[in-house]
């Protein structure tokens, strides 16, 4: 199943992309909407046949963690406004989704098909634009959003595996002290 799944992926991806815009009401925002929610869907569910998911939604749970409180925090700060003049505006919590999931599919899911990769990056474009485009946020705050994801998809990527990498050595050299020791007391 596991492999089906893994040679049939790229299928997959954009059979979610493609069900994401028919499930969408006739609109930009809506169709930014649901590809705002398929995208890093989609990348959970090739990071779980890929064996990476704990590692994906821990990240993916502290971008959008620290997207909300720094959305909160900045209160009522001219860069938070919306241009609908509304707050919590930065950074652009649909753009940082998107922008996560994409990455992580043009990163480590997507084999081989330049095409596929172009409509991940496309439909995660398309999602920034839909929030311009119906007075969600402004430009400034849809790229903060995206640079927000690409810090905790691709910077974090590898601080979570040097963490998990030292934790298993340390089990290691743990299991190997008490086999010594075991072995010296026999």
């Amino acid at each position: 199943m596991k492999q089906t799944l893994l040679h049939h992926r790229n299928i997959l991806i954009v059979a979610v992309l493609a069900l994401a815009l028919c499930l969408s009401q006739r609109t930009v925002e809506s169709y930014g909407d649901n590809l705002q929610i398929a995208l890093p869907v989609a990348a959970f569910g090739c990071r779980i046949a890929t064996g990476g998911g704990g590692d994906y939604a821990v990240r993916f749970l502290a971008m959008l963690s620290t997207v909300h409180l720094t959305k909160w925090g900045l209160g009522d700060a001219r860069i938070n406004i919306r241009p609908s003049g509304s707050l919590h505006g930065f950074p652009s919590g649909h753009m940082a989704a998107a922008s996560f999931g994409a990455s992580s599919l043009v990163n480590a899911c997507i084999e081989k098909s330049p095409a596929v990769k172009t409509v991940v990056i496309l439909a995660a474009f398309f999602v920034g634009g839909s929030r311009i485009e119906s007075d969600s946020h402004t430009l400034w705050q849809v790229l903060a959003g995206a640079l927000w994801a690409l810090l905790f998809e691709r910077g974090f990527r590898k601080a979570t595996g040097r963490i998990r990498r030292l934790a298993r050595k340390r089990k290691t050299d743990r299991m190997a002290a008490g086999t010594n020791t075991e072995n010296i007391s026999r």
